[in-house]
């Protein structure tokens, strides 16, 4: 009976552990089918916005044109396009406020661009967002390009949010859902982690070379 029971939660942890990697696979392909057209080490490219709300300490004032991007500099930065007001736009509003206040040594960056049907409209709901969301870091901005976001970017029309992480000038990585459901903030803290995360700190430690014989 105990090899018996033993098969049968093997057999149980096989189907489980195969669901889960079919599920993962499932979401890795449904990302890629509406990821932007920039990929990792593709410059970095300037845009520019309005503000409509948050971040009161950055010193621009609401109503200001300008590129957000090109402010940050080369610092780390996460820039967020949304076509969506679900409440997980809020959710990762505030991981970004508490992950720009957690690396403030690594200078990490963040703003969240709304896009929408007419500037009008994508402000509205900027404004509305940021009255929700609370938050003190994150800048809540309309793209001049408002209805399909920054040429240069090559935004998915599909994609309800998309997320670009750069660093030094240059993308490191991108995220982007078609449903906003599917959005998991656990991977875009992974994502912000392993860009502020040294290179050598995951890098195999080198071998010590043998002497040589004389």
């Amino acid at each position: 009976m105990k090899v018996l029971r033993t098969v049968v939660v093997l057999g149980l942890c096989v189907l489980v552990g195969s669901a889960v990697a079919q599920e993962q696979k499932k979401q890795q392909g449904a990302a890629a089918r509406v990821a932007p057209k920039l990929k990792k080490g593709d410059a970095l490219g300037a845009f520019y916005v309005t503000k409509c709300a948050g971040a009161e300490s950055d010193q621009v004032p609401v109503g200001e044109n300008l590129c957000y991007r090109c402010k940050n500099g080369a610092r780390p930065q996460v820039i967020v396009f949304t076509r969506s007001t679900d409440p997980i736009v809020i959710r990762l509003a505030k991981r970004l406020d508490a992950a720009v206040n957690q690396h403030e040594d690594q200078q990490l960056r963040a703003f969240i661009s709304v896009l929408g049907e007419s500037k009008e409209q994508a402000e509205a709901e900027a404004k509305k967002l940021a009255a929700q969301a609370g938050v003190e870091q994150i800048p809540f901005v309309v793209p001049n390009d408002v209805q399909q976001g920054p040429e240069n970017y090559g935004l998915n029309p599909k994609a309800a949010i998309t997320i670009v992480i750069g660093n030094e000038n240059q993308v490191v990585a991108t995220y982007a859902v078609a449903n906003p459901a599917d959005l998991k903030i656990a991977r875009v803290n992974k994502l912000i982690e392993q860009t502020l995360s040294p290179q050598d700190a995951t890098a195999a430690p080198a071998k010590k070379a043998k002497p040589q014989d004389s």
